[in-house]
């Protein structure tokens, strides 16, 4: 015969310990099934899910149960704890529908087309048009300004611009703008080490590697940065302006035309290749991985012209003749409308 105490420590020895993200929670078999929605509903309306910086699955759990996404609280943290994925959910302001499975909670929220507050940076671009984008998603002028000038940069770089590094940045809606930025500067930070920025034996400072990086990602393709890397190096060894387009279209913001009048050459900037000997005195954009590691291991070659002759045909030479005869080509293609 079982006594109360026997059945206690069986019950005791029955229970099951499930732990996801450092939660741990208690569950007892023989408990009913959690209450879940029918999966492949769609959902009534969609509520915002606000999820922090290291916040707990169990929490998550809770907030979807309490805004009438899930049937309940254990139907997600079963599925959250059975997922691995469930631990690459992005912080962020996430819009889920109500009244759906769990499964489709977690789907959901590994959505990041979901989220409301997600910065995209794009490789090439400026602060300029970073600015717009930091609008776009609530922040004020007056807001962005101060969270750019509080910004802690490296040592030996003098300018944001080419620091904040390419990616999509998803966060909380409690994360202050200038925390945002200052993670941006310090991805781009281990993605120049990664590239050699710090190690390298040429004798250029990581911040005129970092432009160099820039004038590479403005200039071509990936396919060709190795190459556009080396020329800016020989140009520079025979003490020739670059004359690079890009450098030109940065001064006037523009963006769209791979035209570039005779007149814009003329721009007195210091940024202006076509007037001014040298390196720009800082990056022109803000380059991607690929760029800042052609910035560091140049394709050897004695190049010292290229010219995109038509969309995909980028063609490279030593000899102004060559140039000039490709030249031509690139204007015909131009006028025949094959540039877009």
């Amino acid at each position: 015969m079982r006594t109360s105490q026997d059945r206690r420590r069986t019950s005791v020895l029955l229970i099951v310990i499930i732990s996801l993200l450092g939660t741990v929670y208690i569950f007892k078999p023989g408990s009913p099934s959690a209450p879940n929605y029918p999966c492949g509903q769609t959902g009534s309306e969609v509520v915002a899910i606000d999820v922090s910086a290291g916040e707990t699955g169990s929490e998550i759990a809770q907030e979807l149960f309490d805004k009438g996404v899930t049937a309940s609280y254990q139907s997600f943290f079963g599925v959250a704890v059975s997922d691995p994925r469930s631990a690459s959910i992005a912080p962020g302001l996430h819009q889920i529908d109500k009244k759906i499975c769990a499964r489709e909670a977690l789907e959901q929220l590994l959505d990041s087309r979901r989220i409301s507050n997600l910065i995209s940076i794009v490789e090439g671009a400026w602060i300029s048009e970073i600015r717009k984008s930091l609008i776009s998603i609530g922040y004020s002028q007056s807001e962005i300004s101060r969270a750019l000038t509080s910004v802690e940069i490296p040592s030996g770089f003098t300018t944001l611009e080419g620091l904040l590094f390419p990616a999509q940045y998803s966060f909380d809606t409690s994360t202050a703008l200038v925390n945002i930025l200052q993670e941006m500067v310090e991805r781009s930070a281990q993605e120049m080490n990664s590239a050699g920025f710090f190690t390298s034996s040429e004798k250029f400072s990581p911040a005129q590697l970092l432009t160099i990086a820039s004038l590479v990602q403005a200039e071509g393709d990936q396919e060709d940065f190795a190459k556009i890397s080396q020329v800016v190096r020989n140009r520079l060894t025979k003490g020739m302006p670059l004359q690079f387009d890009s450098t030109v279209h940065y001064i006037k913001g523009s963006r769209g035309s791979v035209f570039l009048s005779t007149q814009s050459t003329f721009l007195n900037s210091p940024y202006n290749t076509y007037r001014k000997y040298g390196l720009p005195p800082g990056p022109i954009n803000n380059p991607g991985i690929k760029a800042m590691y052609a910035a560091t291991h140049p394709e050897p070659g004695a190049w010292l012209f290229f010219i995109t002759v038509a969309p995909g045909d980028t063609r490279f030479t030593e000899s102004i003749d060559e140039f000039n005869n490709w030249k031509v080509l690139y204007k015909q293609n131009l006028r025949a409308g094959k540039f877009g």
